[in-house]
């Protein structure tokens, strides 16, 4: 079969990205990053706080975890809800066990619905990262960029009001975004997203508005891609990070400077009474070693500005 003429016609052919937001590079070929602590691996935990509205909206497409059979379903809705009843907390508490400072990435709905989860959140000393304004509240191409705007100055309205202070981070609801997302963000006075894991290291995207940088988050080591699509066990999660966690180390003293392993976990997942043993364990194992950081997402910015 002959080759579509259209496909030698692509418009953004050329060497490199088929974008202007950042050039290609090598991580090998950059200049290194050195933590504030000398320590070769920044451990950065990110945990997604939801709230899955019941009416689940398709448009323009529904969000991963979200409602799935005939409504009101009501087992993923207590399911889901369980993350902030009962697994939140015991992650609260298995990273105070060990001293880690992680980030939140937290629903606008969850500011308002729960304010005393986000005050216990500033309390403990952990960041939190906008995360839309629930999770109907996703993002991608052919959303009016109006609407865009006012979704993500909603998002951190509504998290300012109760934690005191505005997030300078973004999650986007499925990592997904529309061609304007990095701008508006930038617009909305955001210093850094997490939506593009092409790499390990924090990179610059050039805006109109500005550069705003990118802190890449993982999915492959999440526990959702783990656990609840693989199906493997939380002993197994645990492992493979700490595979991770190894190379990333033996890579650091191989090329010089300094390595990000992201790390992203969902209560309603890790959170579930037969998981957590795995979890405590796999952090006190984290906290034992002398060439780790657990970071949060603004101190791996701050670190890496200078840099980049």
């Amino acid at each position: 079969m002959a080759l579509d003429p259209d496909y030698l016609s692509y418009a953004m052919r050329r060497k490199g990205m088929d974008h202007d937001l950042y050039p290609w590079s090598s991580l090998f070929d950059r200049p290194p990053i050195t933590w504030p602590t000398g320590r070769a691996v920044a451990a950065w935990f990110v945990v997604s706080l939801e709230w899955f509205p019941i009416l689940a909206e398709d448009k323009p497409f529904r969000a991963p975890g979200h409602m799935q059979t005939a409504y009101p379903d009501y087992r993923h809705y207590t399911s889901r809800e369980y993350g902030t009843r009962v697994g939140f907390y015991r992650m609260l508490d298995a990273f105070a066990k060990v001293g880690a400072q992680v980030s939140i990435a937290c629903n606008g709905a969850i500011a308002q619905r729960y304010p005393s989860i986000v005050r216990d959140i500033v309390a403990a000393g952990h960041e939190i990262i906008a995360h839309s304004t629930d999770m109907n509240g996703t993002i991608a191409t052919g959303l009016p960029e109006a609407e865009e705007r006012d979704l993500i100055a909603r998002s951190l309205d509504a998290i300012e009001r109760v934690a005191g202070t505005r997030p300078t981070g973004w999650l986007s609801i499925a990592r997904s975004q529309s061609f304007a997302t990095p701008r508006l963000l930038k617009e909305a006075g955001l210093t850094y997203m997490c939506d593009w894991a092409n790499d390990e290291l924090p990179y610059r995207f050039a805006t109109t508005a500005g550069d705003i940088v990118n802190l890449p988050l993982n999915h492959e080591l999440s526990d959702r891609q783990i656990i609840t699509v693989q199906q493997n066990s939380a002993d197994s999660y645990a492992q493979q990070v700490v595979d991770a966690l190894d190379w990333l180390s033996a890579e650091s003293a191989a090329h010089g400077g300094g390595r990000m392993l992201p790390l992203h976990v969902t209560p309603y997942i890790m959170g579930l009474p037969y998981r957590m043993g795995a979890f405590e364990d796999l952090l006190a194992r984290m906290a034992s070693r002398n060439d780790l950081w657990f970071a949060r997402g603004d101190a791996l910015v701050e670190a890496a500005l200078p840099h980049i």
